[in-house]
């Protein structure tokens, strides 16, 4: 059996103990794409309870569930004294009744995308005066017996992200087997590109900046690329759109070469269009090759992308998962370091590492992927982003 064939069987094995994702810097095929996912739901408070007649009532009104993951809650309406609490508007008192005090409202929902929920008013008390209407609870998102809205992820990305298949293998086509069936995934990364030839026709000339002329159409505007055009006509509110660029562009050379400040106004550009269509962009900064320093896995490789993403998560406002700190640690956690049989991973490299990635430092075998793909699914709920509510 050849050391390739092993470690295939070594791969399948370790694939089974993992959840995971996908990546992308390999193969320009493009990736085929997947189906739809959704979030959203209303819930009410309880009704308060009746108060005895003509005197001030004892009982309180009863409050709602506990939220959801995601989810909006309501609080119940407020008690009634010996009265009607209205909702909306006062109730008509019952004749002969004395004033007494007025239902208090709902606390409010927790916000989110979908429904909205309102407090309940206390029910009428046999005799008494009107009391206070209920107040209006925030928007919620797939409150109890709400159900979630159908929602697709985007990915835009390099090889270590792509479908990719044998190997290498890219974190984004392992990715939509971690969320449940209301989300679909779209995987557009494209191996061998930089976040501006992702997006972009690319001169292999550079301008007085020192960046890559951009190809124009016949109006003199950038040559956009057809999987940001499909992208942006079915991007919806509530969809999410990962970008994860940061290995090609260091390419001293054009087309794939793009400078720190460049990079950073690129994924700038990408997030507000996501943002126009009501969806939400999250940055991933560059996976992390496989280096050692002895049995030390060294950090800081991909730099200055690292810093650029994290940079403009902080400038345009975008959530940033730090899959390359991720990545480091989790290579240290497994004992990659030192590689078997040499300095570089190769088809012959053996045990865990061989395993884990193809040929090189960089591109994932299916393991890999998968283990990439849970890294990010994990940050997810880490970091409280509300795509979490979807994961299995």
């Amino acid at each position: 059996m050849s050391s390739r064939t092993s470690r295939r069987v070594a791969t399948t094995l370790l694939a089974l103990t993992f959840s995971s994702a996908f990546a992308g810097c390999g193969s320009d095929e493009e990736p085929a794409s997947n189906a739809q996912t959704a979030g959203g739901g209303q819930t009410s408070g309880l009704a308060g309870t009746t108060a005895a007649a003509g005197t001030v009532g004892a009982h309180a009104g009863a409050s709602g569930g506990l939220p959801a993951a995601g989810a909006g809650s309501v609080a119940g309406a407020g008690s009634a004294a010996g009265g009607t609490s209205g909702a909306a508007s006062g109730g008509q008192p019952s004749v002969g009744g004395a004033t007494t005090q007025a239902g208090s409202g709902g606390r409010a929902g927790i916000p989110g995308s979908g429904g909205n929920a309102s407090g309940v008013a206390g029910s009428a008390g046999r005799t008494g005066s009107a009391g206070a209407a209920g107040s209006i609870g925030s928007a919620g998102s797939g409150g109890v017996g709400g159900v979630q809205p159908n929602i697709t992820i985007w990915i835009a990305g390099d090889s270590t992200v792509a479908n990719g298949g044998p190997c290498p293998v890219g974190w984004g086509g392992q990715f939509k087997a971690l969320f449940n069936t209301k989300v679909a995934v779209t995987n557009s990364a494209v191996g061998g590109r930089s976040v501006r030839t992702w997006q972009y026709d690319v001169l292999n000339t550079k301008d007085s900046a020192g960046e890559c002329n951009l190809g124009n159409d016949a109006q003199g505007n950038p040559t956009i690329q057809a999987r940001w055009t499909a992208m942006l006509n079915g991007m919806k509110a509530g969809d999410y759109l990962f970008i994860q660029f940061g290995i090609n562009d260091g390419d001293s050379t054009c087309p794939r070469h793009v400078g720190a400040s460049a990079f950073k106004t690129s994924y700038g550009a990408l997030a507000q269009a996501a943002k126009d269509r009501g969806a939400q962009p999250i940055f991933v900064t560059p996976v992390s090759q496989i280096a050692c320093s002895g049995s030390t896995v060294s950090k800081g490789t991909r730099e200055p992308y690292v810093t650029a993403t994290k940079d403009a998560g902080t400038q345009y406002s975008v959530p940033v998962i730090d899959l390359n700190l991720l990545s480091t640690t989790l290579y240290q956690s497994l004992g990659f370091c030192p590689i078997p049989g040499g300095s570089d991973v190769s088809a012959s490299t053996t045990g865990a590492v061989g395993t884990f990635f193809c040929d090189d430092h960089t591109h994932f075998d299916t393991p890999g992927a998968v283990q990439i793909a849970g890294l990010v699914a994990k940050a997810l709920r880490d970091q409280k982003i509300p795509l979490a509510a979807y994961l299995k």
